[in-house]
């Protein structure tokens, strides 16, 4: 069997010093890496967080920049786009005029054609009762100046064998 050793013994006391001389060793050592971070950055002037909270500022400025821009921008393409409804009202009015006097023309042509239609039937009908009224007349003997020579000298023979 094992013999285990008393408590009293000198070895146990032992291994109770050590442990106090290791924290007390680790102890001195954080001290000393803590005292020389604070001396490097005294010195150097260099600060972590001193440079993060100055970029965090620029950063900061450089986004209020930015949304200014943004609003800006926002701004000059909601005006653009309220040119361009007042352009597109200007226009679709105008079409709509448009539109207005073309079916106007549409009428107007529209009655004319109705007047050049009744008007050829009234022609029409004018040649038709001067074509009926020359069928009815009897054919009259032609006029003396609308002789011919011939037949001129014809009726001269016929008055001179008769006298």
């Amino acid at each position: 069997m094992v013999e285990l050793a008393p408590r009293n013994s000198p070895v146990g006391s032992l291994i109770g010093v050590q442990p106090i001389a290791i924290g007390a060793v680790a102890l001195v050592l954080v001290l000393f890496g803590i005292g020389s971070i604070a001396l490097w950055r005294g010195f150097t002037g260099n600060v972590p967080e001193t440079d993060r909270m100055v970029a965090a500022r620029l950063l900061q400025a450089r986004t209020a920049q930015v949304s200014e821009a943004l609003v800006e921008k926002t701004k000059g393409i909601e005006e653009t786009q309220q040119e361009a409804i007042d352009q597109l009202q200007l226009v679709q009015d105008e079409l709509q005029t448009m539109r207005k006097q073309f079916a106007a023309q549409q009428a107007d042509a529209k009655k004319l054609s109705d007047q050049v239609a009744q008007l050829t039937e009234q022609v029409e009908g004018l040649q038709q009762s001067l074509a009926s009224a020359q069928a009815n007349e009897p054919a009259a003997e032609p006029s003396p100046r609308k002789r011919s020579k011939a037949s001129r000298s014809a009726s001269r023979k016929r008055h001179r064998s008769r006298g």
